[in-house]
């Protein structure tokens, strides 16, 4: 079993990256939180989480233990994959998520791609119990604003595409949050877009 893979990171996008440890490169799927706290840095460390199914294995990795947790709480309730805890990770930070399954916010919780009524009220009657809001600090960084709109809008619709949207309707998304707010991070981009789409 893989604990954490520590290394360079040679490659990243919003929804992967490529860390190289001792020659091998491990191609690893980050949520956004994750993408935003490593992006700029020259090596990184990542806890990994092993998903081995019969036709694939896959591996995400994490900045924090207590991402990887809050992962395997959500794929532990019926219903909840590993794309789709990936995209609540990347809607909502470990603190966010942790106080919205707290308070019993559904509402929040439903806008999130993906996730309807009945598999909100789910997480939340699972999980509720066995999440402390102390013991998960947010650890996501602040981030500076981008400038190069372009470059926003390619990267943005490549991980929505990665995150398995069709390509026609991100770029659409995408496009109208750049005319709305010029000056938003990619981050700010796919976490408007994945409330849209």
């Amino acid at each position: 079993m893989i604990e954490y893979i520590k290394g360079e990171l040679t490659e990243i996008t919003p929804a992967m990256a490529v860390v190289e440890c001792n020659g091998i490169g491990y191609g690893i799927n980050i949520s956004l939180n994750t993408f935003s706290a490593i992006q700029g840095e020259k090596n990184t460390k990542l806890f990994i989480y092993e998903a081995i199914r019969e036709d694939t294995y896959a591996l995400y990795g994490f900045l924090t233990k207590q991402e990887r947790e809050l992962f395997l709480l959500l794929i532990s309730v019926s219903g909840i994959g590993c794309n789709t805890a990936r995209m609540i990770l990347s809607a909502l930070s470990p603190s966010e998520l942790c106080h919205v399954i707290s308070s019993g916010n559904e509402k929040l919780l439903k806008t999130v791609k993906g996730i309807g009524l009945k598999t909100a009220q789910r997480i939340i009657v699972d999980l509720k119990d066995k999440i402390s809001t102390e013991s998960l600090n947010d650890t996501t960084s602040p981030l500076s604003t981008a400038t190069m709109n372009d470059e926003i809008f390619e990267e943005a619709v490549s991980a929505l595409t990665m995150l398995g949207f069709a390509q026609a309707p991100s770029q659409k998304v995408v496009s109208s949050i750049l005319k709305e707010a010029p000056d938003r991070t990619v981050e700010e981009v796919i976490k408007l877009a994945l409330k849209r789409l």
